[in-house]
């Protein structure tokens, strides 16, 4: 059975560039992103650890941890830091999940079950399925997850606002529309009746249709 949103992000000991770690406490009462890599010294994957890198100041402000995945040791990953300062301008500052067993690519869903024990051997394109995002919040439960080829470079403008999106729903169970962005106008789920709206958001809302209740955009 698959991960689904709402699932517990499972639980996991690793070593990482940081040291050893165990996932849930780890986590703490942030918010955590986790985003994996099939190989170290690829290209795409290059460019994606240094902009996160950039932007972990950033991620740091939302109360969120950052945290990456690749299939190769803790030493390759040593290494291709080295790399990704040389040619992206920014050193990863986060720790990078070491699973050379394979044993949290499988247990995440990104690798069958009969993938194997070892990452020996295995190229970034038999790895191409450990591409993906989970963004996890303080209660340890997935609340969104994003799956990008090898071949596209993830947008972290979009994993940002996800990011906002999500929080925003978490503090004052708001919706987001298509293409929204902080300060917009929200969305007042439907699970929320008029009566208890009236509550929540003394401030009013506009009706577009008795389905699609409007906040006024806050900037």
């Amino acid at each position: 059975m698959g991960l689904r949103l709402g699932d517990i992000a499972p639980d996991f000991t690793a070593e990482t560039t940081e040291g050893t770690i165990q996932f849930h406490d780890w986590i703490g009462d942030h918010w955590a992103v986790l985003f994996s890599h099939p190989k170290d010294f690829t290209p795409i994957c290059t460019t994606e650890i240094g902009e996160a890198a950039r932007l972990k100041p950033e991620f740091d402000r939302r109360n969120t941890r950052l945290i990456g995945l690749s299939v190769d040791s803790v030493a390759d990953h040593q290494a291709w830091a080295q790399d990704i300062a040389d040619t992206q301008g920014h050193a990863p500052n986060f720790p990078l999940i070491a699973d050379t067993s394979l044993e949290i690519s499988k247990l995440y869903d990104m690798l069958p079950a009969d993938a194997g024990e070892s990452a020996q051997g295995r190229t970034a394109a038999s790895n191409a399925t450990v591409r993906s995002v989970f963004f996890i919040g303080p209660d340890k439960r997935i609340k969104a997850m994003l799956i990008y080829p090898m071949s596209n470079g993830r947008n972290f403008d979009e994993l940002l606002r996800l990011l906002d999106g999500l929080q925003l729903h978490a503090a004052q169970n708001l919706a987001t529309p298509a293409n929204w962005r902080p300060g917009d106008a929200a969305v007042i789920p439907t699970s929320v009746s008029d009566e208890a709206a009236r509550k929540l958001y003394p401030q009013g809302w506009s009706a577009v249709r008795p389905y699609l209740r409007l906040l006024p955009p806050t900037r």
